[in-house]
């Protein structure tokens, strides 16, 4: 089929997750996507093990640079910049997650970049945005998770701060940074010019924290840990029953009361106690015993196939190969094989016309394309 970025051309010079992560899903929706790197590779190619097919590569690139093209260019000199503005001069978009400066350095700063290429749309993705006292600094994703008020609010009340299990922040910027590059575009086509999309891990670290900023600039509460409870509904968190874990969202009056009479104590319910939403959040700390106590008497399976029959949202607490094997994964067909003999890897969270895309190409050696795209190796 054809994809909706099918003609739309995208130089990438990034590295690492964030920037080639909003690259990869405009190649999987049909872009060109060209991706610019230093002579020695993208760090990530060296992110493992484990390694891909050719034992030197890491899977985890395989994973962030399927469908793309790569040129190998050295910016710190004057021919790889005149390469580089050769490239933009056919773009329609450009991505870039280098250091703080970096491109500033080179004289290719959003400003006069698009100064010079009016019809490109030049996205950049920082640590911590492009103002501030903090724009300078460098940033991961873990840094961004405690700066950000993520660690503060994940794990158990009683234990330390803890780390989200996925870079949340890098894969999120990069999926605004897509959604910033499109609309973006759309304005060019009514308008003839691009412009400048800056995104910031910081930015999105904030963002996954809305709810609990908001909260706090209303009545100055400032939220704690709730392990993997919620804080405003109650019960909403995992269970061990006698052999494995369960996940409960009894998110309402009704699940809440359907609940009980699964768990064999319809009487919860009535109990003033826990009637309503806010009466379970008040008293969470005697609500939530008598319900791990009921869980405990039997298996998951069994506790699953009886909320399920009762119409309560519930889930296993899956691991990786779990939810990998599952039938869900297999009936949504998002696990895809590169071409050439690539690994197999997660594809595009998305369907056009009911079809998810398929990768195009495999993961690129350095500089494969240099002949193809520059004319040169």
């Amino acid at each position: 089929m054809e994809l909706p970025l099918t003609g739309v051309r995208v130089v990438e010079v990034g590295q690492a997750l964030a920037g080639p992560l909003a690259g990869v899903m405009m190649a999987d929706m049909g872009a060109d996507v060209i991706k610019v790197e230093k002579p020695e590779g993208d760090d990530a190619r060296g992110w493992g093990p484990p390694f891909g097919p050719d034992g030197e590569t890491s899977l985890y690139f395989y994973g962030q640079n399927r469908s793309k093209r790569s040129v190998s260019l050295d910016l710190k000199s004057p021919e790889g910049i005149e390469a580089l503005h050769a490239l933009l001069a056919t773009a329609d978009i450009m991505i870039h997650n280098l250091r703080p400066g970096v491109m500033e350095e080179m004289g290719l700063g959003a400003e006069e970049t698009v100064k010079r290429h009016p019809q490109l749309v030049y996205c950049t993705i920082s640590g911590f945005g492009f103002t501030g006292p903090m724009k300078m600094k460098p940033a991961f994703d873990p840094i961004l998770q405690a700066y950000g008020g993520m660690m503060s609010v994940t794990g158990y009340p009683d234990g330390p701060p803890s780390l989200a299990g996925a870079s949340i922040n890098d894969k999120a910027t990069g999926m605004f940074t897509v959604i910033g590059a499109l609309a973006a575009l759309r304005q060019r086509d009514k308008t003839g010019k691009g412009g400048i999309v800056d995104t910031s891990l910081f930015d999105t670290a904030a963002f996954w924290v809305e709810g609990q900023i908001n909260q706090y600039l209303y009545d100055g509460h400032v939220t704690r840990r709730h392990g993997t409870g919620a804080a405003v509904i109650v019960p909403y968190q995992a269970f061990q029953t006698s052999d494995l874990p369960l996940l409960l969202a009894a998110a309402n009056d009704r699940f809440f009361a359907r609940t009980c009479k699964v768990l064999g104590h319809p009487e919860w319910s009535e109990d003033p106690r826990f009637l309503k939403g806010r009466d379970r959040v008040r008293n969470k700390a005697e609500l939530i015993p008598l319900i791990q106590a009921a869980f405990s008497t039997n298996t998951r399976q069994h506790w699953l196939d009886a909320l399920g029959a009762a119409g309560v949202p519930c889930s296993p607490v899956n691991d990786i190969a779990e939810v990998t094997n599952s039938e869900q994964m297999a009936a949504v067909d998002m696990i895809c094989e590169l071409p050439e003999g690539g690994p197999k890897v997660l594809g595009l969270p998305i369907h056009f016309n009911r079809r998810r895309p398929k990768p195009s190409r495999p993961s690129p050696r350095i500089g494969q394309h240099n002949r193809e795209i520059l004319g040169r190796d």
